[in-house]
């Protein structure tokens, strides 16, 4: 089983980086995105008067015992980037991601960042 762990900036240049395991990518998209639409929230809503965020995936490497940003090869296929995985047909849980994002994202007026 890979160990996986989401990393966070929440504002470049002001703060270090956060880390989160994560079980799964799909997990790991998921907790991308509401990191996302939590600092935008934040800024919706004057809690914070802007933001310059930035985070990622990442596996651990047991042979050279470091982490390495994401990435899947298949036969078929090579993935680097989650959101390209979490929505290309390689993804079981595809529509789940899609439903999830729509749930969350809605709550965001976009139209009114900057």
């Amino acid at each position: 089983m890979s160990k996986l762990r989401v990393w966070w900036i929440p504002q470049v240049g002001n703060c270090d980086t956060f880390y989160i395991p994560v079980k799964s990518v799909e997990d790991g998209k998921r907790l991308l995105d509401t990191l996302a639409v939590y600092d935008a929230f934040q800024l919706q809503n004057n809690i914070k008067p802007d933001y310059c965020n930035t985070g990622g995936l990442q596996i651990f490497d047991e042979t050279e015992g470091e982490w390495n940003d994401w990435y899947l090869e298949t036969d078929d296929d090579y993935f680097d980037d989650v959101d390209e995985y979490c929505e290309s047909d390689s993804c079981d849980q595809k529509e789940e991601l899609k439903a999830f994002n729509q749930e969350i994202f809605k709550q965001i007026d976009w139209s009114k960042l900057p």
